[in-house]
């Protein structure tokens, strides 16, 4: 362990398992008091003791929130909230990709209520701490898979009309890099920064609790590609970076592979889509005034 995070509570979402557990570790290393979210209590507290066995802290702890519940994200954040005064760094990392179409407890298409609702209303709940404990950082974990579509169907964000397990996961990742954008542009002037990354090819469970072709699929082409693919603990090392690296103080609005910054797709540079997409997420989760 070293002392580069003491003092800073961080949370890490969706920490119970790959790269969001290797981040917990990664972090609790470096000091900081970690929070990880689970939606399942047997495998975080699984996890929370394999955190705290690897980073020698006894300042990890475990909340549970469903991200596919607005009302579980909206008690997280209260009690959260209630339970610490502060919040330095918050790395929203939950998610993951569906098989076959899906909707939320809310009624929303899995994968974007899962990936792109539950960063923007768990970011937004916990706004006030984060101003409060400033300077500091929301990271966001997109993936180049953002670059696959050309931009947002606004018209069919429920992916009611059309649905592949692909597009609905690719414009999901697209919204995290719109999102932070928009985000990192709202919060100019309150000492809080606002970033997104791509983790790399990542030899972890993703996809793997479909079953079905696409887990096959998935877990053929990993078997192939090892030589071309990252750890989870490899894949940690951009999110580590920017929770806590210095070189990164004050920058935002940017998107980051392998811990350096890089141009993201046109598509995400929409500033329109960025406020459309925003205040839509606003109506999607009640946030608007």
């Amino acid at each position: 362990m070293t002392d580069q995070m003491a003092g800073k509570t961080c949370l890490v979402t969706g920490a119970s398992s790959g790269i969001g557990l290797e981040t917990a570790v990664g972090l609790a290393k470096l000091g900081a008091s970690v929070v990880m979210t689970s939606r399942n209590q047997a495998k975080g507290e699984a996890a929370l003791t394999h955190v705290k066995n690897r980073s020698g802290s006894d300042s990890v702890e475990l909340m549970l929130v469903d991200f596919a519940s607005l009302s579980s994200i909206r008690g997280f954040a209260e009690e959260f909230k209630m339970d610490h005064d502060r919040l330095d760094v918050l790395v929203n990392n939950a998610g993951g990709i569906n098989t076959s179409r899906s909707e939320t407890l809310d009624g929303f298409e899995t994968t974007f209520g899962v990936n792109h609702l539950g960063y923007f209303l768990l970011t937004n709940l916990l706004l006030d701490t984060l101003k409060a404990s400033a300077p500091s950082r929301i990271v966001s974990v997109s993936s180049r898979a953002h670059i696959r579509p050309k931009g947002m169907t606004f018209d069919d964000l429920n992916s009611e009309q059309s649905f592949s397990a692909m597009g609905s996961y690719g414009e999901s990742k697209l919204a995290n890099v719109l999102f932070t954008y928009e985000l990192a542009r709202r919060l100019d002037g309150t000492g809080v920064t606002a970033n997104c990354l791509h983790p790399g090819v990542v030899r972890s469970g993703f996809a793997q609790n479909n079953g079905g072709l696409i887990a096959f699929v998935v877990k053929a082409f990993y078997t192939v590609a090892v030589p071309f693919t990252k750890s989870n603990a490899q894949g940690a090392e951009t999110s580590i970076y920017l929770a806590s690296s210095p070189d990164v103080e004050g920058v935002t609005g940017k998107y980051f592979a392998d811990s350096a910054e890089t141009p993201s797709s046109l598509a995400s540079q929409d500033e329109v889509a960025q406020t459309r997409l925003w205040e839509i997420s606003e109506q999607m989760t009640g946030l608007a005034s």
